[in-house]
């Protein structure tokens, strides 16, 4: 049996992971640490073994002890604060989040001599502002971080580096691009807008008004059903010391997310733009290129902007 300690455990990806390995039907021992406790289920993932364990990654101590004791195959790390905007508000709180806790992880796996596979999950944020002809971002296009969030999320990415060539770990990164689906904390854009929107035509409105940011910006928006996909296929298929983007390769502006939900749930969507919402320093257009994975895994997207779009309405419809 596979197994597979999460970190971030509780949080939205994890749970799709889940999702992913139930519907595999793969003979899977899952352990998830975080600080909160998950609020699905174990009847959530039919024929899926998994336990939850409350540790802070900022204690080595407890994340040796548990590291020793479960011994995985697999480590998932999603645990961050992986909000831009809460950066901008506590930068060191997320810096010293987004690099300490993944060094204790890979400090633990060193002095243990466990042979863990590791995931390590980093962020499209870190190419930073790029001009229209360095589009589509490739793998080895320059790092330009413009965010506290994007600068902690490169030090993870050089620390893998480092624990690879010095150390021999066994560490896999991604760039993953902005991922969404059903189920996404409102903090989040696209699930703002979707909640927003809603919330209008529960009130039978046929038109309003949402609170927006900067609606110009451009981005490479993936389902998080297709992010696990990927994340599984790095783990069977991928290069030790690689990166990864993760990404449709097809860009997208919020105003243009906006129209195609409100064509999707038939209401007439007007913005007001909120000055708390725009940000210090802003990555105008991400737009990624997913041919490494392709050719390495046989990784594609499969699920389309605008299915996704309508799963977002119908949870935040249902809920």
């Amino acid at each position: 049996m596979t197994k597979y300690l999460i970190t971030g455990f509780s949080g939205f990806v994890s749970r799709y992971f889940l999702e992913y390995l139930a519907r595999k039907k793969r003979r899977a021992s899952i352990l998830g640490i975080d600080l909160h406790p998950p609020e699905f289920k174990a009847n959530d993932f039919p024929g899926l073994a998994w336990k939850y364990e409350k540790i802070d990654l900022m204690e080595k101590k407890k994340v040796e002890d548990i590291l020793w004791k479960f011994q995985p195959d697999y480590i998932l790390h999603l645990a961050s604060y992986s909000s831009v905007a809460f950066s901008w508000k506590n930068p060191t709180l997320s810096f010293q989040n987004n690099t300490n806790i993944f060094l204790n992880l890979l400090e633990a796996v060193r002095k243990l001599n466990l042979q863990s596979r590791i995931l390590a999950v980093g962020s499209s944020d870190e190419y930073g502002n790029v001009t229209p002809d360095s589009l589509p971002l490739k793998e080895d296009s320059p790092l330009n971080p413009v965010s506290p969030y994007a600068v902690a999320r490169v030090s993870q990415e050089l620390l893998a580096k480092i624990y690879v060539e010095g150390f021999g770990l066994d560490i896999i990164r991604t760039r993953s691009f902005n991922h969404i689906g059903p189920g996404q904390r409102e903090i989040f854009v696209v699930s703002s807008f979707a909640r927003q929107m809603v919330e209008l035509g529960k009130r039978r409105q046929s038109s309003g008004q949402i609170t927006t940011g900067d609606t110009s910006i451009i981005r490479d928006f993936v389902d998080v059903r297709d992010v696990v996909r990927a994340y599984d296929l790095l783990f069977q298929r991928g290069r030790t010391g690689e990166i990864y983007n993760i990404c449709r390769g097809k860009g997208c502006s919020l105003k243009e997310i906006i129209k195609t939900m409100a064509g999707i749930i038939k209401i007439k969507i007007s913005t007001k733009v909120d000055p708390k919402l725009i940000r210090p320093s802003e990555n105008q257009t991400i737009i990624g290129s997913n041919r490494k994975i392709t050719k390495e895994t046989g990784w594609q997207p499969e699920i389309s902007l605008e299915r996704s779009l309508k799963d977002i309405l119908r949870y935040w419809q249902e809920k």
